[in-house]
C-alpha cells in the first residue's frame, strides 16, 4: 500500500466502480494526467470514442489515462448496461482505456466524482456541469482539475493534445 497526501481539491480521494462493479481507488492514478469523459453508446458524438482511443494510444506510455464514465443522463443515449458497454466500445471503437460503471453526471443523483468535477465550491477551480455526452475534464498528476472541454471539442484536437503535453 502506498501512502500519499490527498488534498481536498484532488480526485484521488474518490473511489469509483469499474464496469464490473469492482471498486477502484482514484489514487491509483496518482502521477498520471487524466482525461475524464462521460460517454454514451447511442449518441451522435459516439464516434469520439475512436478519437479518444487515438489520443490514448499516443500518450498512454507517457503517463496519461482516459477514464470513460458511461451515462444515460442525456436523451437516454446509454441503454446498455455493465460489460455490454465495454464490449460495444471495444468492438466498435477498439477502446482500450478504462471504462467505468454507468453513472449519473448531473443533478442530485450525480456521482460524487462528477459532483466534484462540476462544482467550483468542491474542486476550487470551475463550475462545469456536463450539458451533454462527451464532456471532458482534464486532470493533472496531483488529481486537480485543470480544464474542461465541451462536447463539441474533439478529444484528439490540437487544443487538448497541447494541454496534455504541457501537463506531462
Amino acid at each position: 500500500m502506498h501512502t500519499l497526501e490527498i488534498t481536498r481539491d484532488s480526485i484521488h480521494r474518490f473511489t469509483v466502480n469499474d464496469i464490473k462493479g469492482n471498486p477502484v481507488d482514484l489514487s491509483d492514478y496518482k502521477d498520471k494526467v487524466l482525461l475524464i469523459v462521460n460517454t454514451a453508446s447511442k449518441c451522435g458524438f459516439t464516434p469520439q470514442l475512436d478519437d479518444m482511443e487515438k489520443l490514448y494510444a499516443d500518450f498512454k506510455d507517457k503517463g496519461f489515462e482516459i477514464l470513460a464514465f458511461p451515462s444515460n443522463d442525456f436523451g437516454s443515449q446509454e441503454p446498455l448496461e455493465g460489460e455490454a458497454i465495454q464490449q460495444f466500445c471495444q468492438l466498435n471503437y477498439n477502446a482500450s482505456y478504462p471504462i467505468f460503471e454507468k453513472v449519473h453526471v448531473k443533478g442530485n443523483r450525480a456521482s460524487k466524482l462528477f459532483q466534484f468535477l462540476s462544482s467550483k465550491k468542491l474542486n476550487g477551480r470551475v463550475n462545469s456541469i456536463p450539458k451533454w455526452n462527451f464532456h471532458k475534464y482534464l486532470i493533472d498528476k496531483d488529481g486537480r482539475l485543470v480544464n474542461y472541454y465541451f462536447t463539441m471539442t474533439n478529444p484528439n484536437s490540437s487544443k487538448i493534445r497541447k494541454a496534455i503535453t504541457n501537463l506531462l
